[in-house]
């Protein structure tokens, strides 16, 4: 990243420990692309303190580090601590901390290495949408206890089809079920899942939804999480 400093005015005069320093936190922090950034390193240290979980990243050969930082509020929510000599890939933001004149990355998620981008890309999206308020209670419905239609979204052929209608007639056979078929998987799912939700908001009959599929590998749900399905 190059910053073009031509059109920025510093003074001749010599400037304060305080403004040099609060000029530097305006370039890094105001900058985005250092707002939301995935890096990847060896832990070389990490420490406990005050509930907040410090520690560094560093190129295997130590030729350069970062220091990192996650707070309590964070720390709670993030599935996996890192440990020294793992290999991670982190998100987060630079911060400077004028009192020392230091900079951290503040981190907001964590993964090992070896779980590739497609889970950074899965964490990075739950993220922004739990900063939207996507997932908080207030926002979701209540699922009736009793409902007298229940509408499927699920492919015609799965396996995952003729379960359903065998589970929900064996324990509950007075209620009717619908089926709004889709691909569950592929790159055209989430659209066509999206679609099939529609088709059931727009008939009005089902009081619930079941958005299924008969299982299967990691990327083979991946259409589950799709930003687009979330939403709808």
């Amino acid at each position: 990243m190059t910053l073009n400093l031509s059109n920025q005015f510093i003074e001749e005069s010599p400037l304060s420990v305080a403004g040099i320093t609060f000029y530097i936190q305006d370039i890094l922090e105001e900058d985005y692309q250092l707002q939301q950034i995935s890096v990847i390193g060896e832990v070389s240290s990490a420490k406990l303190n005050s509930g907040n979980l410090y520690f560094t990243l560093s190129e295997p050969d130590n030729s350069a580090s970062i220091p990192c930082a996650i707070w309590r509020n964070t720390l709670k929510n993030i599935h996996h601590q890192p440990e020294k000599g793992e290999q991670i890939i982190v998100t987060g933001r630079i911060s400077l901390y004028p009192p020392r004149g230091d900079y951290k990355l503040i981190v907001n998620t964590v993964s090992l290495a070896g779980e590739g981008i497609q889970n950074i890309r899965y964490l990075q999206l739950r993220s922004r949408l739990e900063k939207e308020g996507l997932f908080d209670q207030e926002n979701k419905l209540t699922i009736p206890k009793f409902p007298k239609t229940i509408a499927v979204v699920t492919s015609d052929t799965a396996a995952a089809w003729g379960d359903i209608q065998r589970t929900i007639k064996q324990r509950y056979p007075l209620v009717k079920i619908l089926l709004s078929p889709t691909f569950v998987q592929g790159e055209f799912a989430p659209l066509a899942i999206v679609e099939a939700i529609k088709k059931v908001e727009l008939d009005g009959r089902a009081e619930v939804i079941i958005l299924a599929r008969g299982g299967g590998a990691v990327e083979d749900l991946s259409c589950f999480n799709d930003e687009r399905v979330v939403r709808v």
